[in-house]
C-alpha cells in the first residue's frame, strides 16, 4: 500500500493529492489527521473516501476494486458501500469521509475531511 501523508490547508478539508495522481478507477491511501483514508477516483470523475483499513482483517481497501458505489477488499473480497460505509457482505462498517475536488491554479486537488 502506498500511503502518503497529507498536509493541511485553509481550504475545505485537508489537501491530500492532485486529482491526476489518482488514476480513474483506482484508489490511493493517505494519512489524514492521523487516520488512514482510502481515496477513490471513479471513472465518471467522482471521488469518494472511506477508512483505508478493512475491519475484517486489516486489508488495504485503497488497493481494492471499485464500481460506482462499492469497494471490494483485495484480501477476502468483502465489500463496502462507498456512500454509507455499510458492509454489503456482513462485516463491520467503515467510516465515510467527506471529500471534495478543489480547483486550484495547479489543477484540481482532492481535499478530505476526516469523519
Amino acid at each position: 500500500m502506498d500511503t502518503r501523508t497529507a498536509t493541511a490547508t485553509a481550504t475545505t478539508g485537508v489537501r491530500v493529492a492532485a486529482l491526476a495522481e489518482i488514476p480513474p478507477g483506482e484508489g490511493r491511501a493517505y494519512v489524514v489527521d492521523g487516520a488512514q483514508v482510502a481515496v477513490f477516483h471513479h471513472r465518471d470523475g467522482r471521488v469518494s473516501a472511506v477508512d483505508a483499513v478493512c475491519p475484517h482483517s486489516g486489508g488495504p481497501l485503497a488497493d481494492g476494486q471499485i464500481d460506482s458505489c462499492v469497494v471490494i477488499c483485495p484480501l477476502h473480497l468483502n465489500t463496502w458501500d462507498l456512500r454509507t460505509g455499510e458492509s454489503t457482505s456482513g462485516q463491520a462498517p467503515v467510516r465515510v469521509h467527506a471529500v471534495v475536488v478543489v480547483d486550484t491554479p495547479d489543477g484540481p486537488h482532492v481535499h478530505v475531511t476526516p469523519a
